[in-house]
């Protein structure tokens, strides 16, 4: 004879099923956000853009990033300069880091890979505190690509896959077009090209002494004259010449000029600090005649500024 359940057993099961069925659907929810959250650069994702404007396609092209990536592009192209190595170079740790982390600096990936560009400890990479400092792996990246015999002239899968050893060397040749735009804006060649717009409430109010330790973290000791190199304290006494708040890091003088005549060094600086901006609380960034405000982005300053240093304004 057939057993019978009984119609409050049967309620039970199928509320059971229920309940199952909507705990999936919640999981597969937050799966599906924390998904978008890791593609995009999660909180305030889309915040930065770089743009061209050098007609190559006919049109402007635009590329959009979170506050988090820009900075970290920023790091990555300043340990490049400061080394020496030219714009290709930037370009192709830009794409590697890209595809590797998504210019994320994330504490985990395959086995014990770590940081940007996913270097992994138990080969030779260096110590995994090391490795998640932004400045120490871009180091290590370069100071490997420089080590492959003509790498500039290489196509960029081949020259990143030289140097990080990928299983998948050809995912590296859809991020170029977007590196190729970044390097352009952060090396100084294309100026006033990188905006980014934080929300008020993720700027965290910084000081000058942090802003200077955090030039010379990327840049080395010879960004700032010594009188103004960070000693791990902030005074509040500002530079000579300068108002509270205020940091005016000098361009040295070179033969590299962007597109528009000024010297790159100083869009390079400056569109760094635009880059840095949430994270070390800077508000308004200044150079050769331009001027960038948070929320408001660049603009043509009545008063030009010059182009022998870029002024940095801190939220006060």
């Amino acid at each position: 004879m057939p057993r019978t359940v009984a119609p409050a057993r049967r309620h039970t099961a199928r509320s059971r099923r229920l309940r199952i069925t909507a705990a999936f659907a919640v999981l597969l929810a937050v799966a599906g956000y924390l998904t978008v959250q890791y593609v995009t650069g999660g909180k305030g994702s889309d915040q930065c853009t770089v743009r061209s404007a050098d007609g190559s396609a006919g049109e402007d092209r635009t590329y959009r990033l979170s506050p988090e990536q820009a900075a970290n592009a920023a790091t990555i192209s300043a340990v490049g300069t400061t080394r020496g190595m030219p714009e290709r170079a930037v370009t192709i740790a830009l794409a590697t880091a890209l595809q590797e982390s998504g210019l994320r600096n994330i504490e985990h990936g395959d086995r014990d890979s770590l940081g940007l560009f996913q270097q992994r400890p138990s080969q030779g990479w260096g110590t995994e505190k090391q490795i998640l400092d932004p400045v120490y792996s871009a180091g290590k990246f370069y100071e490997h690509l420089a080590e492959v015999p003509g790498y500039s002239r290489l196509p960029l899968t081949v020259a990143a896959q030289r140097v990080q050893r990928s299983g998948f060397p050809q995912a590296y040749a859809k991020h170029e077009p977007d590196a190729a735009l970044l390097a352009a804006a952060l090396t100084g060649r294309a100026p006033a090209a990188l905006n980014c717009d934080p929300p008020r409430t993720t700027v965290v109010a910084g000081g000058t002494a942090k802003v200077r330790a955090a030039l010379v973290h990327s840049f080395g000791k010879d960004v700032l004259p010594s009188d103004q190199q960070a000693d791990g304290s902030d005074t509040g006494t500002p530079a000579a010449g300068a108002a509270a708040g205020t940091l005016s890091v000098p361009v040295q003088a070179t033969r590299r000029a962007g597109q528009d005549g000024a010297p790159q060094r100083g869009w390079e600086l400056a569109h760094w600090a635009v880059a840095q901006s949430e994270a070390l609380g800077i508000e308004q960034v200044a150079y050769a005649g331009k001027k960038w405000d948070s929320g408001a982005g660049w603009r043509t300053e009545r008063k030009e500024s010059g182009t022998t240093a870029v002024r940095i304004r801190l939220v006060q």
